[in-house]
């Protein structure tokens, strides 16, 4: 049974998101199959916000569980809202597109509803997903250009909604001052804890 409708809220773009979702981060010592059982567990529950990262790096099990609820009928493809972040090693221009499509790849979708860029920073290409960053890889990419290119994402159809997360109030100031800003951010998430 899915949650009530009037368990959406309208974001400034018009477009209707769950406000309680499926976090699928998972430390790196848990299997990947734990996140495509819990999240096929969430759907069976009602949930139907999903929200996911590539730097989880769970992405493919993840649309795995997806698209298996969707194949055996539990829900439809429009039924579910599934927020993705961009990672921060894609977010020269020229590379926001590329790191939206392995994830289109990975999650087996043709769009995201909501995609956000993860920190306002970049940091240099690596080897290796790690989440854990070294200052002397911090990149010097500026995030307004980086959301020109979320923008035009969201131009071609790849995304329906766009964001940011850990942006504090002078890094939303700037984006919302941006010349030519297209799209205002219909979010900034943040990690919050209520213990």
């Amino acid at each position: 049974m899915a949650l009530s409708k009037d368990t959406r809220l309208r974001l400034n773009d018009g477009n209707l998101m769950p406000i309680i979702g499926l976090g699928t981060y998972a430390a790196a010592d848990v299997a990947k199959s734990v996140s495509e059982e819990a999240t096929k567990i969430a759907i069976d529950l009602g949930y139907r916000h999903i929200d996911c990262a590539y730097i989880y790096g769970n992405e493919v099990e993840i649309g795995r569980a997806i698209n298996s609820k969707i194949s055996d009928g539990t829900v439809k493809r429009e039924e579910i809202f599934y927020t993705g972040k961009l990672w921060c090693t894609f977010f020269p221009p020229e590379l926001v597109r590329k790191g939206l499509e392995k994830s289109l790849k990975d999650l087996q979708l043709e769009s995201l509803d909501l995609f956000i860029m993860h920190w306002p920073f970049a940091i240099k290409a690596m080897e290796e997903i790690n989440e854990y960053i070294h200052p002397s890889l911090y990149d010097n990419v500026d995030f307004c250009a980086t959301w020109e290119a979320l923008e035009a994402c969201k131009d071609a159809g790849l995304v329906k909604s766009i964001g940011v997360s850990n942006f504090n109030h002078r890094q939303l100031d700037r984006l919302l001052n941006k010349p030519g800003l297209k799209y205002k951010p219909v979010c900034n998430q943040v990690e919050c804890h209520l213990t």
